[in-house]
């Protein structure tokens, strides 16, 4: 892709459309795709799980994401005419810093083995997709992999091992898709320390060549935007390589919208950000105005980066309506992970539209950009 990237992460949207959730422009019921389209997006990014589901094939909840899942999403982006990013989280639900639980199918698995899993599985994912023509443009190979992957082989600190199974799953997609982008993917995008170790660490283990490093930025969560910038500056000039802030919100409202879920306030997750942090404020007002200028101000930052190498961004949660059963996970999932409860859906207050499915302010904001 050559144009500046304007993209969404829409994982959840099967969830929110079985479970009632509408979209709107102007009034008039929308299809998501053909909304996102008209207000410039050219990118769609959606995570994939190895098998999301328990021993009596109950749901991991999480949106679903097995493969048949990404078959029909890959198909609505083609319908679109919207290219797409496949995210291998290589579990079978959330992986992120804090939790990289090894896939039920590979415990057990010695180092050389899991190398092998991981490109048999990245391997035979692709070249179905190729064999439908729905191959990605883009590939995330493992998700917030700051502290590793496929634990306890991959755990940070087992620095050769992380460059192995990485470089098992980008052989992969070159070998399927050799045109395709390959991204390895961070979190805490203002952290500019540990990008500088995981990377000098990948390279200085011959990791395997990539072409795209993804952060993750929540203002709330990873640094001022001087943090940021100072990071994307440097990894441009350190790495040469393209950049992306792969996931990225900001909320527009503090509105509760528990009874909209009809859950109970025990099982009531509630909003990842709940106030205006008074140790961290966040650098706009939380509301639909607060919203559409830090993405602005972000789009700006990422255009600034040196050699050009601020692709774009992908926003994250943009579909995740207020409706019933829209949790984050199903009490399936919050077990496979070693999670705690509970449950519901906590990036409402962060969308790309109201609790009512209106679009905000911020789509115009990036439509115009």
């Amino acid at each position: 892709m050559s144009e500046f990237i304007k993209g969404a992460d829409v994982s959840f949207l099967e969830t929110i459309e079985t479970n009632g959730g509408r979209f709107f422009d102007q009034g008039r019921k929308s299809e998501l795709f053909r909304i996102l389209k008209d207000h410039g997006f050219n990118l769609i990014r959606l995570r994939l799980f190895n098998d999301p589901y328990d021993e009596f094939g109950r749901s991991y909840g999480a949106g679903g994401c097995d493969e048949d899942f990404i078959i029909r999403m890959a198909s609505r982006c083609r319908q679109a005419g919207i290219d797409w990013l496949l995210d291998f989280h290589y579990s079978d639900c959330w992986a992120d810093p804090g939790k990289q639980t090894m896939p039920k199918a590979w415990v057990g698995l010695d180092y050389e083995k899991l190398k092998f899993a991981v490109y048999d599985y990245t391997y035979a994912v692709l070249n179905h997709l190729k064999s439908r023509n729905l191959a990605p443009a883009m590939v995330a190979v493992g998700n917030e992999i700051t502290n590793g992957l496929l634990w306890p082989i991959g755990t940070k600190g087992n620095d050769a091992q992380i460059a192995g199974l990485l470089s098992a799953g980008i052989r992969a997609v070159r070998d399927v898709l050799p045109l395709a982008k390959v991204m390895l993917h961070l979190d805490n995008g203002g952290n500019n320390a540990i990008y500088r170790r995981f990377f000098d660490s990948y390279l200085q283990n011959q990791g395997a060549d990539f072409d795209i490093i993804g952060l993750s930025y929540y203002p709330f969560w990873h640094g001022s935007m001087a943090d940021l910038k100072n990071n994307l500056d440097d990894l441009a000039e350190r790495y040469h390589k393209d950049l992306i802030i792969a996931e990225t919100s900001y909320p527009f409202t503090l509105e509760d919208y528990r009874e909209r879920e009809k859950i109970s306030e025990e099982d009531f997750k509630g909003m990842a950000i709940k106030e205006n942090p008074a140790d961290r404020p966040l650098p706009y007002p939380i509301s639909e105005r607060g919203q559409a200028d830090f993405m602005v101000a972000l789009m700006d930052l990422i255009k600034s980066v040196p050699e050009e190498r601020g692709l774009g961004f992908i926003y994250w949660g943009g579909e995740c309506l207020p409706v019933e059963n829209s949790d984050w996970a199903s009490e399936e999932g919050i077990d496979y992970m070693h999670e705690k409860g509970p449950t519901g859906n906590e990036w409402a207050n962060q969308a790309l539209f109201d609790y009512d499915g209106n679009p905000l302010e911020i789509l115009k904001a990036i439509r115009d950009y």
